[in-house]
């Protein structure tokens, strides 16, 4: 074979890769089914759940399939995680990355399971693995094209020869059949099972689904969500063609024929001609990664790009011992660079390509502001196999960590409080007043406050932040945030603006007073709010029964100190009062903390029902907080602390 003929061939399998490289992961979620027992403890079911999700992680990028153990009791959590026998390995990745995200949107219950068109996830706290039937066994169809009876007849024959093929392969089993009488019809089938099933209860699995998914016809698409399996059939082509299954494999080697034999009669211009056609269908294909490539290429020839290899290094291949937090989005760890510097990095469960542009966005955010009271972002990681974001380090970590704990917090008197009290509201200020872009920051809370060595506030976690121009009133968005902590407005109707973050701040100035937190959990017994207690309190005129008791001890509870302390207060009610327009801006709040003159009376703050997560007080007709695409959930809602976020 001469050079020609072998650097032919050489592009076509570079050509076939590419193809194969940009499949369909098959993201769209197809239905998501909580369960009904709520978690029995917050600060060990989150870990367990997170810890669960990274082995399966691990899992999934050798072989497609994970299922991990984590925990004991109550908050024992199972996990399971499957992708479709048609996706690569790459996509495969993807696919999971997407349900991981989706399924915590089931908190508090400490149960769920995920189906999207490309793979299926669960978590429960009890062993369901050899579990095949269940009373969540549904159908959903497609009802867009109501099909002939030939069609239908096809789609029988085909669902049945899945059935009869499928449990002796482990439960996967892909057709395609023509329809009798039609040219350009055809019916596209795919099933699988869990691999902890046996073939017999794959096989029961199977037939169960084949009766549910054949329910939808006459339509023209049906997917069966059993517990065991999944069922798809549809007129149209969803099916990857995965390197190494007979009709992808069949396929290549046409191509190659094809083109070997071709090859004697084409000439260097339609070669050529072919490769720009082929390079196009392939871009195409890629539709919206063209802003977040690009993106990712000035990252990485920039100075904030770390290579992965660099980190992995840094913190020990990620080892348990420099492990220091965990919660909803990633995992922190600490790291020490080769020039010695000592670096915080978050190891982001997301990997996910419709995602990228805005991880990137975000990183332009952070990289774009510098602040004494904001974390500084060191740069990114993201060519490797995750993403990274690499923080400086700061050893004392969280503000949570002193101020509801008891021992520490006597660390922390009133002077010191105050210090950090007011160099929050001085790096929101800059976030809220910075150039032309405003920055709404949308988590601020206890465990996003980070102190240095000298106790001063640092507000990290920006993998919320959203920037809008100076013309604009407000932003509307998906819910995102920490229960307790979202302004009524933005948790009802997703309305954001300056004063989200106001509000965020109130709070947290009456958790650094109180050492007590205002976000609690969903099992607990439920009680009033701690903007509730204060707000009838400072009433009552009796806020200082509510006073962190570690202040109470210090020797600085002059008379001077305890007005100082209620005013603070009455700051942080105004900062919390039902009506945005009510309250004040960064800057004014930053000036009430600073510089004498009388404060205006505060208002009564929202009364939210956090059983049903309405608001009772001052909107007509409470709803739940709605997604962008219309969903009833609280969509990206964090329940978790941890170091930063």
């Amino acid at each position: 074979m001469n050079n020609s003929i072998k650097s032919f061939i050489s592009l076509v399998n570079i050509l076939v890769l590419l193809e194969i490289a940009t499949a369909d992961p098959r993201t769209h979620t197809v239905q998501v089914t909580c369960g009904n027992q709520l978690e029995h403890n917050t600060t060990v079911y989150v870990p367990n759940f997170v810890a669960t999700m990274a082995n399966i992680s691990q899992q999934m990028t050798a072989s497609g399939f994970g299922v991990a153990v984590t925990g004991t009791g109550p908050d024992i959590n199972y996990g399971l995680a499957q992708c479709y026998g048609d996706l690569s390995l790459q996509d495969c990745v993807l696919c999971y990355a997407e349900a991981r995200t989706v399924l915590p949107k089931c908190y508090p219950y400490n149960g769920g399971r995920i189906f999207l068109d490309g793979c299926f996830m669960r978590s429960e706290n009890y062993s369901f693995f050899e579990e095949f039937r269940g009373p969540n066994d549904t159908a959903v169809c497609g009802n867009t094209t109501r099909k002939s009876s030939l069609f239908q007849e096809s789609a029988r024959q085909a669902v049945m020869t899945i059935v009869q093929s499928a449990p002796s392969n482990r439960g996967y089993a892909r057709t395609q059949m023509g329809v009798s009488g039609s040219m350009n019809e055809t019916v596209y089938v795919l099933s699988d099972c869990w691999r902890s099933l046996n073939e017999t209860s794959c096989r029961q699995c199977l037939e169960n689904a084949s009766e549910s998914v054949l329910g939808c016809l006459p339509w023209s698409e049906g997917r069966a969500l059993n517990t065991g399996c999944f069922m798809r059939y549809s007129d149209t082509d969803f099916l990857n063609k995965k390197l190494g299954s007979g009709s992808s494999r069949g396929t290549i080697i046409m191509i190659v024929v094809s083109v070997v034999s071709s090859l004697l009669v084409l000439l260097v211009g339609g070669v050529v001609g072919f490769y720009i056609w082929k390079h196009r269908y392939i871009q195409k294909k890629r539709r919206g990664s063209n802003d977040a490539e690009k993106m990712a290429k000035i990252l990485n020839d920039s100075s904030l790009n770390f290579k992965y290899s660099t980190i992995e290094k840094a913190t020990e291949s990620f080892g348990d011992a420099n492990k220091l937090g965990q919660g909803g989005f990633g995992t922190v760890y600490k790291g020490v660079l080769p020039d010695g510097r000592e670096i915080a990095v978050k190891r982001l469960f997301f990997n996910n390509r419709h995602r990228a542009a805005d991880f990137y966005n975000e990183i332009n955010i952070i990289s774009s502001v510098e602040h004494k009271n904001l974390v500084r972002l060191l740069g990114c990681s993201c060519s490797g196999p995750e993403s990274l974001l690499v923080y400086e380090y700061l050893a004392n970590k969280s503000l949570d960590r002193f101020i509801f704990d008891e021992q520490r917090g006597k660390t922390l008197n009133w002077e010191k409080r105050y210090e950090i009290i007011t160099g929050t509201a001085e790096g929101l200020v800059y976030l809220h007043n910075n150039s032309k872009t405003r920055i709404i920051h949308r988590d601020i809370k206890a465990s996003n406050i980070l102190l240095d060595s000298r106790l001063r506030a640092k507000i990290a976690d920006f993998g919320l932040a959203r920037s809008f121009e100076e013309d604009k009133s407000h932003i509307s968005t998906a819910i995102a945030g920490t229960l307790g902590y979202m302004a009524p407005e933005y948790l009802a109707h997703g309305q954001l603006t300056e004063k989200a973050d106001v509000y965020s701040f109130g709070v947290l100035i009456m958790e650094i007073i109180t050492g007590r937190q205002n976000n609690r959990s969903k099992s607990a017994e439920y009680s009033d709010s701690l903007v509730i207690i204060t707000w009838r309190h400072f009433q009552a005129g009796t806020v200082e029964e509510l006073y962190d008791p570690n202040l109470m001890l210090q020797n600085d509870t002059s008379d001077n100190v305890k007005d100082e302390i209620l005013r603070v207060v009455q700051i942080g009610l105004l900062c919390t009062q039902e009506i945005p327009t009510l309250r004040p801006t960064m800057l004014k709040a930053l000036q009430m903390l600073t510089k004498e003159g009388n404060l205006p009376a505060p208002s009564n703050p929202p009364f939210i029902d956090e059983k049903t997560m309405e608001l009772n007080d001052a909107y007509d007709n409470p709803c739940h907080p709605l997604n962008a695409d219309g969903s009833s959930s609280v969509a990206s809602v964090s329940h978790s602390s941890f170091y930063p976020r």
